[in-house]
Parts: C-alpha cells; sequence; structure tokens
C-alpha cells in the first residue's frame, strides 16, 4: 500500500478498515470477546480508536509476531480458555458476508476446523524458481481459502504448540492444523470477501461496500495563484518566511510584510474560492500592526479546513537581487509547514533575481509568487 501505517488503519468510506471488520465479526451472536493482534508499536494507538465506541464484548490489541503464525499464537494466549471455537479472520477483510462466518463456525463444530474458500477459475502452474512450468495440478482440487477460520480450540492450541517446536510455519492455520494431523473441511466463501492488499482493492471494497453502484470519487482539485511585492526601507527587520535576515534593510507593511508568506496565503485563499489576504488581514486593522505572517497562514489553514480543503502541495518563488537567502530556506520551508500543519515535502521554495531589471533587481523592493494546489474528497 506503500500508506505509512497498517492497512488496518487505512480508511475505508470513512471508517477505517479494522472497526469496520470487527463490527462484521460481531455478527455472531455466541461470540464471547475479540483479541486483536496487530505490530506492538501500534497497540496503543489502536486500542485508543476502538474504545472510542461501546462493543457487546471485550475486544482488546495485543503485540503480535513476526509471523502470521506466531501473531495468532500471541493472540491466543490473551483468549479466554472457556471459549470452545476459536475463529481466526484476517483484518482486513471488512467485508466477509455474515452467511460466511455462520457456514464456518457450524462446519468446525461439527467436524473440527473449516475454512470458505473459492474454486479456482483459472489454471494454476506450479512453477520453478526460474519460472519454468513444472506441472499442472487438477483444476477440480485447488480452492482459493479465505477467512475467517475457525476451529475447536484444543485443536488449535496443540497444532500451534507442535509446530512452533517442530519448527513448522504454516501459510494460515488450516495448514498448520493439517500438518498436525487433523481434518478441515471447506464451505463456500465469496468473491466478495476480499482481502486489501493493493490500492486497487481499497476501490473496489468501496464498489463493493456501496452495493456496486459507484467507484470511490475522485477528490475536487483546484489551483490557486499569489502575489505579493513590498518596498525596501531603512529600519524594518527583513522577514522572509519567518525567518529574520541579516540586511540593512527591511520591508515596509503594517505587518511584518512577510512578502513570501502573503503570496502563499493569497495563493491558498484564492485556490478555495476565500479571495485575497486583503479581505481577512486588513492593513487597517491596528489588531495586524507588526503581527507575524506565520500567524496569518495558520488562520487561512483553519479557513481552508473548515470548508473541507487540504493543501496538496505549494510551490514559491522570491525575486531579489540581495541579500542571499539560500542559507535560509530550509528554515522559511520548515516554519511554513508548521503554520499550515503540512509536511516539508509538500512546500518548495525558490529565489531569482531579475538580473538588474525592475524594482527588484534596483533592489528597490522584494516580491513574490505562488501557486498552491487544494484537494477535496
Amino acid at each position: 500500500m506503500s500508506a505509512g501505517v497498517p492497512k488496518q488503519f487505512l480508511e475505508l468510506a470513512g471508517k477505517p478498515i479494522l472497526l469496520r471488520t470487527i463490527e462484521g465479526i460481531l455478527s455472531l451472536q455466541e461470540l464471547i470477546e475479540i483479541v486483536v493482534a496487530l505490530p506492538s508499536e501500534y497497540v496503543a494507538s489502536a486500542q485508543e480508536l476502538i474504545d472510542r465506541k461501546r462493543w457487546r464484548v471485550p475486544v482488546r490489541c495485543v503485540g503480535g509476531g513476526s509471523t502470521r503464525q506466531r501473531s495468532v499464537i500471541r493472540g491466543l494466549a490473551q483468549v479466554d480458555p472457556s471459549a470452545g471455537l476459536i475463529l481466526v479472520h484476517d483484518a482486513v477483510r471488512p467485508l466477509c458476508d455474515p452467511e460466511i462466518m455462520r457456514r464456518v463456525v457450524d462446519a468446525a463444530r461439527l467436524g473440527g476446523g473449516a475454512v470458505p474458500g473459492l474454486p479456482a477459475t483459472e489454471t494454476i502452474q506450479r512453477v520453478s524458481g526460474r519460472r519454468q512450468i513444472l506441472a499442472t495440478p487438477p483444476r477440480e482440487q485447488l480452492y482459493s481459502i479465505q477467512t475467517p477460520q475457525c476451529f475447536h480450540a484444543a485443536i488449535l492450541r496443540s497444532s500451534l504448540e507442535r509446530a512452533s517446536k517442530a519448527g513448522y510455519e504454516g501459510t494460515d492455520e488450516s495448514s498448520v492444523v493439517r500438518w498436525a494431523g487433523h481434518r478441515v473441511v471447506v464451505v463456500p466463501g465469496s468473491p466478495d470477501n476480499i482481502k486489501i492488499t493493493r490500492a486497487l482493492d481499497l476501490d473496489l471494497a468501496e464498489v463493493l461496500l456501496a452495493g456496486g453502484r459507484a467507484p470511490r470519487s475522485r477528490p475536487i482539485v483546484r489551483i490557486g495563484q499569489g502575489v505579493d511585492y513590498h518596498r525596501l526601507a531603512a529600519g524594518r527587520r527583513l522577514i522572509l518566511g519567518g525567518v529574520e535576515l541579516p540586511f540593512e534593510k527591511g520591508l515596509e507593511g503594517h505587518s511584518d510584510a512577510d512578502v513570501l508568506c502573503h503570496a502563499i496565503c493569497d495563493a491558498l485563499l484564492g485556490a478555495a474560492g476565500l479571495g485575497d489576504i486583503g479581505q481577512h488581514f486588513s492593513d487597517s486593522d491596528p489588531a495586524n500592526r507588526n503581527r507575524s505572517s506565520l500567524e496569518f497562514l495558520t488562520e487561512v489553514r483553519a479557513k481552508l479546513e473548515a470548508r473541507g480543503w487540504a493543501i496538496g502541495n505549494l510551490d514559491a518563488l522570491l525575486l531579489l537581487e540581495h541579500p542571499r537567502v539560500a542559507p535560509f530556506i530550509e528554515s522559511m520551508g520548515h516554519n511554513i509547514a508548521c503554520a499550515l500543519g503540512i509536511g516539508t515535502d509538500r512546500l518548495n521554495i525558490k529565489a531569482g533575481t531579475t538580473e538588474g531589471m525592475n524594482a527588484e533587481g534596483r533592489g528597490e523592493g522584494i516580491s513574490a509568487q505562488a501557486v498552491a494546489l487544494l484537494e477535496k474528497t
């Protein structure tokens, strides 16, 4: 996914996948508890997310292991000893039909172990490391196995214990239980019971969740442009991007006259259709006198968020002859990114001269230009 967080925390139609999966499991009335195994560094945040809602059974998180099998073992260690059946389910299968869960539980209660599966619809080949076909297993014997997988508690516990001692690592619980000599049956699964693995799966899940009526909506994108000019004058501090630069002159203005921040404000406001900086931060308002323009950016950010806009990226250009600003651009970027609540990777600041032409080239002033991309989902 390359999402920066485990897949179960990604949102599906406005709700974390993990919560949707838990809600689905709760369709089983005989359920007595849920244990979620996940990377240890996410246990606290996952538990906090889960605890925002009241559930009819206890739901708690535990740190998992380096493999699926080890995570299941750690989860089982926390399961109520009175549980007669254990259901193991992928946290990223949020669309499992309650009827599938019912079939799996009923079959496991009778036979000791059961899994949902789909008959293979394409030819499956066994291939060598050099991708040469070695064998073609009969298609009628091949099934794609899903979760939830259900087993008598004693069978699953003993099978996993034996596998650990023997160093056997199965691809799923059914392979471990079968390795230990127990019977596992397959009940009909569903093509809709998808495991969210790629970005495309998330799109497909939203289509299925909406009844197959419409794909996930694409974000609305808006672009805005900002331009600002200020004269240089003696006796003023030169502030650019919230950084004070050593120079004998500063920019004239009612606020700190930070031309870079002003151009970015205008670009953001323009993209959102909110007018310009003068409408929101008037130079006739005493409250804005000598005020830091980083505060303007923070207020603009709040206005955007209130209307559902998120900043995609910003590109800004400073035009001046003196002083040299290259050593300060990183600090400017950090200040602006913090004020806007974005990563510095979403912001680009450049500086250039006008080769001695016009007011900037003559050292009479400094100008800035900015382009902003906003997104709304």
